[in-house]
């Protein structure tokens, strides 16, 4: 039922609370990892003129690292994994790769906000995918731990 499960990772602690979901779920029934972190255009394009390359370069460096840090860790647990970092506008390229590389299951955190918190943060990304997706979808809450 799943043999290739997406995790999106953005590199941050509840990141690894969806990948512990994910893990257990891929090691249980023989899957692959997606790991796939997505540059925000939209953050590199408002910069100012002399800003812009510099911020693109480090967030595909920052990407780079949150998908090295989940093959890293799907590498301990014995699972397959393959790595992917993308350009574009987050829940949309999650979506896209979804589709092009006909995953079964999208593992995602939340952080559950709402209200200034989500409109600061561009809305929600997990509740977009969720939105938009036929796709199986875990959602994860974010916890303090």
């Amino acid at each position: 039922m799943y043999d290739d499960v997406l995790v999106p990772t953005d590199g941050s602690d509840g990141t690894v609370q969806a990948l512990e979901h994910a893990l257990d779920i891929a090691s249980t029934r023989d899957a692959t990892i997606h790991a796939l972190s997505v540059v925000d255009r939209r953050l590199y394009l408002a910069a100012g003129e002399e800003q812009k390359e510099t911020l693109k370069e480090t967030m595909k460096g920052d990407a780079q690292s949150a998908v090295e840090r989940v093959a890293d860790q799907a590498a301990e647990g014995g699972v397959d994994y393959t790595t992917a970092v993308r350009d574009g506008v987050p829940y949309r390229a999650i979506l896209e790769y979804a589709d092009e590389n006909d995953v079964d299951l999208i593992v995602m955190g939340t952080h559950g906000r709402s209200g200034r918190d989500k409109l600061a943060n561009l809305g929600s990304v997990t509740e977009r995918v969720v939105e938009n997706t036929q796709k199986p979808i875990l959602v994860v809450r974010m916890t303090d731990s």
